[in-house]
């Protein structure tokens, strides 16, 4: 971080925001960040909707195999993550979801 930084120096970022809602304005909203810490990144989060995840990642031409993968909090969130160049930004998606466990019927198990 640097506080040398202005507004003009997080350009890149805040355009393709605004392409992004412009062009998918249609897809599900996500929480959007732009940070002094990487200027050039433009993250899109998407809290318990790996489908809204799944639609951006399409949207933007995203490869699946490009997609981690990684379980956090002793295996009960799952994390998806992915990035990619776009009009000069990294735009970076991340997903969370819950990892339901698994109901037993009758005791069995």
């Amino acid at each position: 971080m640097s506080d040398a930084l202005t507004l003009d120096d997080l350009a890149v970022p805040l355009r393709v925001l605004r392409v992004l809602a412009s062009d998918f304005g249609r897809l599900p909203a996500p929480s959007v960040q732009v940070s002094t810490v990487y200027p050039e990144r433009l993250e899109l989060t998407f809290y318990d909707d790996l489908p809204g995840f799944e639609a951006w990642r399409e949207a933007l031409g995203i490869a699946p195999d490009t997609v981690t993968y990684r379980e956090q909090s002793d295996g009960l969130t799952r994390v998806l993550r992915t990035t990619v160049d776009y009009a000069g930004a990294v735009v970076r998606l991340t997903g969370y979801a819950d990892i339901v466990a698994p109901v037993l019927v009758g005791g069995a198990a």
